[in-house]
């Protein structure tokens, strides 16, 4: 029998009880409705809505049911929801008494609940996961520290670089991801338990005592937004999206910079796939898996600004839609940020070749332009001067690093010898100490900042 059938004469039709039930997905919460009906019990008891004796037999009951559960010794099958199979099967163990659990709570605000409750869980799981990414990353950091590549802009060389100013960029993106969870997790701690249907209740419960059990900060102030308020479920997506968005940034990089065009990175055989029909393929499908899973995300956190966009107050059975997108973003972004360490660890520097392109395509003609600008010329005039040595280059086949002192000082009589040392990609890199800049000296007080800040975190 359906919790709610004692207003009706006839039973539901199978097409509805199968429409309407949400057992199949939202089992995944059996942990925590255990744990919020353990505390409600137990604040009944304390306030003198029921006997410290009912207390003991509805929490030794729970604590079975969740005992068989965690062992695999009990099917959660043959109820409209979670909610409904665990106070049905604890009124099976206990009898009648296990009928006064519901005292002083509806199945909106157990809702509620439940799913603050796993998503306060659930951004748990995500910065622990978000921290060892950044982690992999620090470790990929310090091995480039004495190592140049190109940094890019319209993914043209630009400028030389440390190679650990490239992974510290994702360590800072994955830091604020961690810090947002956080602050996300924070307002989803506030309990509705006790807003019962919408109203409240009329009976002399203490809703700080179960927050506090449950480790909420606070119960929620304004019953009808109690129940009906979804924030946090749009927040979590939000959040697995923006993490999905950096790592699929990453991956794009990689899958470029691991190409024989690039030539950078070396994705180990262990995190690679080869062709069906072309024996010399190794393919970066965990990178582009990754990439690919970025518009499955989005689309969970698009579909729950839709359902939530026009529901009047308070619960409406819309709020069912919340959960699925949530469990199915949950696995996948956490897939993804723990697949992306381990590949990261298992990744090889090709030095040689990074620094080969770092001197290459003029990278290093701002220096040339700010080695002017050093002697008294003003920047602009540099910069038309290194333009004309540039397409001087390229008409004659040369390099700024192949060119003497005497040639570039047929172009201004303020280059002298040092000029050659000057243009070098590792001079180049180095030469950019200010504070957050791309030199092997900023780089290494970077990684450290992130260090501490991963600690704190």
């Amino acid at each position: 029998m359906k919790l709610w059938e004692g207003r009706f004469d006839k039973p539901v039709a199978r097409s509805l009880e199968e429409f309407n039930d949400s057992l199949p997905f939202d089992k995944a919460l059996w942990r925590a409705d255990i744990t919020g009906s353990l505390a409600h019990a137990e604040m009944l008891a304390k306030c003198g809505i029921i006997s410290e004796s009912d207390e003991e037999a509805i929490c030794g009951g729970l604590k079975s049911i969740y005992e068989d559960i965690e062992s695999g010794n009990l099917e959660m099958t043959g109820a409209e929801d979670i909610h409904s199979f665990v106070e049905g099967e604890l009124v099976k163990r206990i009898g009648d008494t296990g009928k006064k659990l519901h005292t002083a709570r509806s199945r909106n605000d157990q809702v509620a609940t439940d799913f603050r409750l796993y998503v306060m869980w659930a951004f748990d799981e995500l910065r622990a996961n978000l921290k060892n990414l950044v982690e992999a990353l620090c470790e990929r950091a310090a091995d480039g520290l004495d190592c140049i590549m190109p940094g890019y802009t319209h993914l043209r060389k630009a400028q030389p670089i440390c190679a650990g100013h490239f992974f510290n960029a994702y360590s800072e993106m994955f830091l604020r991801d961690i810090e947002r969870t956080a602050e996300s997790r924070k307002r989803t701690s506030v309990m509705p338990l006790g807003s019962c249907a919408l109203a409240g209740t009329t009976y002399p419960i203490d809703r700080n005592m179960t927050a506090a059990a449950l480790g909420f900060e606070k119960p929620c102030e304004n019953s009808l937004d109690g129940v009906s308020d979804r924030d946090f479920v749009a927040e979590y997506l939000f959040d697995c999206s923006l993490i999905a968005s950096h790592l699929s940034r990453l991956s794009e990089d990689i899958i470029l910079y691991s190409t024989g065009e690039f030539g950078y990175f070396e994705i180990s055989d262990e995190y690679s796939t080869g062709s069906s029909i072309m024996p010399q393929k190794k393919n970066p499908d965990i990178p582009e898996l990754i990439r690919g899973k970025t518009g499955r995300i989005y689309g969970h956190l698009m579909a729950i600004l839709t359902t939530i966009k026009a529901i009047p107050l308070a619960y409406n059975k819309d709020l069912q839609e919340d959960k699925e997108g949530l469990f199915d973003a949950q696995k996948h972004t956490n897939g993804c940020i723990s697949v992306m360490a381990e590949l990261l660890r298992n990744i090889t520097l090709k030095k040689e070749a990074m620094e080969s392109a770092a001197t290459g395509d003029f990278c290093c003609a701002t220096d040339v332009a700010d080695y002017l600008a050093k002697k008294g010329m003003p920047f602009r005039s540099a910069h038309a001067v290194t333009g004309k040595i540039v397409r001087w280059c390229i008409k004659n086949g040369r390099t700024l690093q192949d060119m003497t002192a005497e040639e570039y000082r047929e172009f201004d009589n303020l280059f002298e010898e040092d000029i050659c040392e000057t243009v070098k990609a590792k001079a180049c890199a180095d030469a950019r100490l200010s504070y957050g800049g791309a030199s092997s000296a900023s780089v290494t007080e970077n990684l450290k900042s992130i260090k501490q800040r991963l600690k704190k975190l």
